[in-house]
This record gives C-alpha cells, structure tokens and sequence, in this order.
C-alpha cells in the first residue's frame, strides 16, 4: 500500500511542476521545477524511497529508450549517421578515458573504476531537456536531429561502459581483451535480441489481426510491452538489455511504414507513449529531486569519502566536472566537425562553416538527465566481498550535481547562443510536404474514381454529381427532417452519408499508402511523414472507424 501510494504522490508531482512551469511569469526548464517539486516534497514528507538499482532500471530505461529509437527521424540520422557516431561513441570513450582520470586525479580516494563509472554515467546527454530549453529559441532542425541520434546511441554506449566498469570495480581487474570480446557479445547479441523480439511480435500481431481483425486496445498494450520484452529478453541472454531496447525501437520505427494498423490505433497509441514518456521523464527528476535532501544530509559522508572535510569542497568538484565535461566537449565537437567538413569538401560538396558559435551550442547542449540519474542509482551497495562499495554516495552528490549544473547552465546561455546559429539547410520542408500532399492527393483523386465507379453500378447518379456544397448546407435540414419524420428523406440521407462516407475512407487510405511508400523509400522524412499520417488518422477517425 504504501508503494502505491509514493507511486502516486510522484505523478501528481509531475503533474503540479508541469502546471507551475506554465504559470511561471518567466520560462523555466520543466525539469528544473520538477526537481524543485521533488526536493520541496522530501524536505516535508518522509517517504524514505529506497531505489532499488535493478527495478529502477527495468522500469525506466527500457520504455524511454525504445521510444528515443521508435521516433528518431530515421531519413536525418542515416544523412548524418557518421557525424552521430563520432559524438555517440567516439565522444563517449574520450569523455570516459579523460574523465575518469580527472575525477580519480582531483578525488584520490574515489577508486579509479567508480571515477570511470562516474565518468561513463556522465557521457550520455538528455534530448528531452535541450528541447524544453530550446523552447524559447527553436533549435536548428538539422542540429536537433544530431544532438537526438547521438542521444540515442551514447545512452547505450555510456551505460555499457558503465557497466565495464562497475565490473572492474567489483572484481578487481580489468583486462581489454576480454572487455572487447564482452563488449561485442553484449552489443551484437542485445542488438540481435531487440531486432528479433520486435520483428516476432509485429509479425504474429500482424498475422492476428488479419485472421479475426484488430483489438485497439490490445495493440496499444503489446506496444508497450516490447520494450520490457526485448531487454528482459537481452539480458537472459547476458546481453546487453540496453541496446536491445534500442534496436526494438528503431526495429518497430521500420514495422509503423508499413502502416497495417488502423487509424485510431495509431491515434491512440501515440497519446499513450506520450504520456508514459512525460510520466517516466518527470518520475525520474521529481526522484532527484526528492533524493536531494537524503544526499545533502549524507554530503558529510560524501565529503569524507572524497578525502576532505569541508563541504563547500563538493560544489567545487561539481564545478570542476562540469567545466571538464565541456572542455571535452568543445574540442570533440571541433574536430567532428573539422572532419566533417573535410568530407564534405572531397565529396565536391558546397561547404558552409557554422562557426564556433555552432560549436558552443552543440557542446553546451550536453545537458545530463534522466539517464544519468537512472545510471547513476544503479551502483550496487556492497563488493562482492560484503563491504560498502566505495564512494557511493559521493558517485550519486557528483553526478546530481552536474545534472542540475549542466540544466542551470544551459537555460541561462542556450537561447543567447542559439541566436543567428545555422547549419547548412536541409530540404525546404514545405515544399517536401507539398509535394508529398499532391503525390497523396493523385492517388487519393485515383482510389475515388475507381470506388465511385463501383458505387455507380447501385446508386443514383445523380446523387454522385449532386452539388457538394449544397449537400453540405442541407445536412442539417435533411437530419432534422429525418428525426422529425423518419421515412425516405430520412434512408436518402443514411444512403448519401454512406457513400460520401466510403468515398473519402478511400481517398483518405490511399493518401497514407503513398506516404508510407515514400517514406520507406526515403522520399519523405519520417518526422514530416508521420505528421501528414496523423492528419489523414485524425481525419479518418472523424468517420467513426474503430
């Protein structure tokens, strides 16, 4: 009972720091208030949450990192897939590697394994909240698809690296040779695992639904159950669970452009990831935040774990990490970026120099998160010998502090720099949306005429080429006749809301055929797409199809 009831509490927190973020006379992160939300309600109700390391990663990471796969702009991460990949793994190793001694330099009593699993749990970047900070100052779309991809990949790469690390701590030794081997089985075996496990529900869904038609419900609810699926599945295997989630997302990214399920299904099915997005995001910081006065009332302990005496010695590591995390950053990003000029310019391509500017935004982007915090809780409480493991609480102050550092610094200086940044365009969007419209729009025209003909054979043909506009503005004389007076005015009506009802279903199927097509063929973004597959849902919903 009292489980359910802290549930409870946390998600009307989530829900009350979303309200005062929107009543703030002034744009505040959401989830700076959702933290101030879970510090206020631990500093005056004594809930004693204790996160046990192995459920709060079941429960939050496979949902949020499925979801991060399932709606990455597929068309845009592939154009700039070797970009993401230098920031996405190349980045991660050079922050773990250079971190990791820092931390163990500047804090000589945190164990060089904690300092590098402190520094991999540090790596991984959180889209989410650049995108609340980004509100007030819209982000180039082209840099926001970056800075997600990489999310995406470093999230898997950091928590790997962690987990390496974690390992080396507990035991003892470390050997790169059998990290590497363990590293491919953990990747290729978790990828293998997502990819499969998705692949087999869609299709036996699929299958299903053909045989004795789709259940709205159920569909919705098997969505939300691949992601545990997958990773409990990986991790059976002693694979990684993490990438797993990964691949199940992407894998049923690919699955939706098939677009098999109705449209109310997918109308549905997206308010519900929606919601178990906001809700997990906001558990997670209100956690923080509701962890935050246990972590200070133990910053004594941290602050004798860290070899000193004075607290005050706490915020200058915070300071210290974040300024390292940033200097990293910066020179990575540089050379990414210098190599990806130089690509561009053997491939004869026109070369537009963002600046440093460019630079600066792409590096203060890095704000830490939710995977962070969720990482982070995941060290275990005793070695395999029984005692403590070391610097626990010190690991938890460091990296709470640099989540909260990283998201003050990032609302006060984004919306500055992101002034007259650029990066070379993408496609002009409306003109790629109008196109893709008139391709809809010919075979919409197509799959009219062809019903239209095959109506004509039952139906008056005077009733097909009756004035729309007038039928329009009669409707409602013609609904009220027919609940006055049922009789033939009123079957007349039934029989050309029947037919106009059939008509627009065809033109409207149609139209979302031709835009899967181009976006499987990759003539569309699948950003755009789904949003011109949501209109012809929303639209086709209007006609009552379940």
């Amino acid at each position: 009972m009292e489980t359910i009831t802290i549930a409870l509490v946390l998600l009307l927190a989530v829900v009350v720091s979303g309200a005062v973020t929107r009543m703030m006379p002034f744009p505040a992160p959401l989830p700076l208030v959702q933290i101030a939300t879970g510090a206020l309600i631990g500093s005056m109700a004594e809930l004693h949450v204790v996160l046990q390391p192995d459920i709060f990663f079941l429960l939050f990471l496979p949902p949020l990192l499925f979801l991060d796969g399932w709606r990455i702009p597929k068309h845009g991460f592939f154009r700039d897939i070797g970009t993401i990949l230098e920031l996405a793994l190349g980045l991660v190793l050079f922050t773990v590697i250079g971190m990791g001694f820092f931390i163990h330099w500047m804090i000589p009593a945190m164990p060089l394994p904690v300092a590098f699993a402190l520094a991999a749990i540090l790596s991984p970047t959180d889209p989410i909240a650049v995108s609340a900070l980004a509100k007030r100052v819209p982000m180039p779309k082209r840099m926001m698809h970056i800075l997600e991809g990489e999310s995406l990949l470093n999230d898997a790469s950091g928590l790997v690296c962690m987990r390496f690390a974690v390992a080396a701590a507990l035991s003892g030794s470390f050997s790169v040779v059998d990290a590497f081997g363990t590293f491919l089985w953990l990747a290729i075996g978790g990828i293998a695992i997502g990819i499969g496990v998705t692949w087999s529900v869609v299709r036996l869904k699929d299958a299903i639904t053909v045989r004795w038609g789709e259940d709205t419900g159920a569909q919705i609810l098997i969505s939300l159950l691949i992601p545990f699926g997958a990773y409990l599945a990986a991790e059976h295997a002693h694979c990684s669970g993490i990438l797993a989630a990964v691949a199940a997302g992407i894998t049923m990214s690919f699955s939706e452009s098939t677009g098999n399920a109705l449209a109310v299904t997918r109308v549905r099915r997206s308010a519900v990831w929606d919601t178990v997005q906001l809700g997990a995001n906001g558990v997670i910081f209100v956690l923080l935040g509701e962890q935050l006065p246990g972590l200070f009332l133990r910053a004594g302990d941290a602050v004798r774990e860290s070899g000193n005496h004075d607290p005050a010695w706490l915020l200058v590591y915070v300071l210290a990490i974040v300024v390292g995390l940033g200097v990293l950053r910066f020179v990575w990003v540089w050379i990414s970026l210098r190599f990806t000029l130089f690509r561009e310019a053997r491939k004869g391509s026109k070369i537009v120099n963002p600046g440093w500017r460019a630079v600066a935004v792409v590096s203060l982007a890095g704000v830490r998160g939710a995977i962070t915090l969720a990482g982070i809780l995941t060290l275990p409480f005793v070695m395999n010998d029984g005692t403590m493991f070391p610097a626990r609480d010190l690991a938890i102050f460091l990296a709470a502090g640099v989540i909260i550092t990283s998201l003050v610094l990032a609302s006060l200086f984004l919306p500055f720099l992101l002034k007259g940044v650029s990066l070379p365009d993408e496609p002009q969007v409306l003109e790629r949306l109008d196109r893709a419209r008139v391709r809809a729009a010919e075979a919409a025209i197509l799959a009219i005429g062809a019903a239209q003909n095959r109506l004509a054979k039952d139906a008056d043909s005077e009733a097909l080429s009756s004035d729309v506009a007038t039928r329009i503005m009669d409707i409602y004389r013609i609904r009220i006749s027919a609940l006055n007076e049922p009789g033939e005015t009123a079957d007349a009506f039934r029989r050309d809301s029947a037919m106009e009802r059939e008509l627009r279903l065809a033109g409207l199927q149609a139209e979302r055929t031709e835009i899967f097509r181009l976006m499987r063929h990759r003539e569309l973004d699948d950003q755009d797409g789904r949003r011109l597959v949501r209109e012809i849902d929303l639209a086709e919903a209007r006609y009552g199809v379940s």
